[in-house]
């Protein structure tokens, strides 16, 4: 009887805390926004998001995606071995001015949700 209430509490215990952990498989090690400050129409600006693979077997990015046709996502298709450090490139095309706040979605082969980045500033 006593193993019954023990069991009865542990499965629930550990069930809670498997689907409540953040699960993630990365550190971004320069953060998850950049600001670019002020940009001049027509100039396309770059900035490196740079992660770690935190798990202990390889990771693949499968795909990156961004919000318009102006911010523009390169990354390695190549596995992540464990604690190896690798990066998305994101350009942002400047062709209309104003404030501007883009979201990029990153996607991992073995996590559900994405990871997200980004960027922002003010083109003039």
């Amino acid at each position: 009887m006593k193993h019954f209430w023990l069991r009865s509490f542990t499965w629930p215990l550990l069930l809670f805390f498997a689907i409540h952990t953040d699960g993630a498989l990365v550190r971004w090690t320069n953060g998850t926004e950049h600001d670019f400050g002020e940009l001049r129409l027509g100039r396309t600006a770059v900035h490196r998001f740079v992660f770690e693979n935190t798990t202990s077997e390889p990771i693949v990015l499968q795909t990156v995606r961004t919000e318009c046709g102006c911010t523009v996502a390169d990354w390695s298709e190549e596995p992540i071995r464990p604690q190896q450090k690798s990066e998305v490139v994101i350009e942002f095309h400047a062709d209309q001015s104003g404030y501007f706040r883009k979201k990029i979605k990153v996607y991992f082969d073995r996590q559900r949700r994405a990871e997200l980045l980004w960027i922002s500033g003010t083109v003039q």
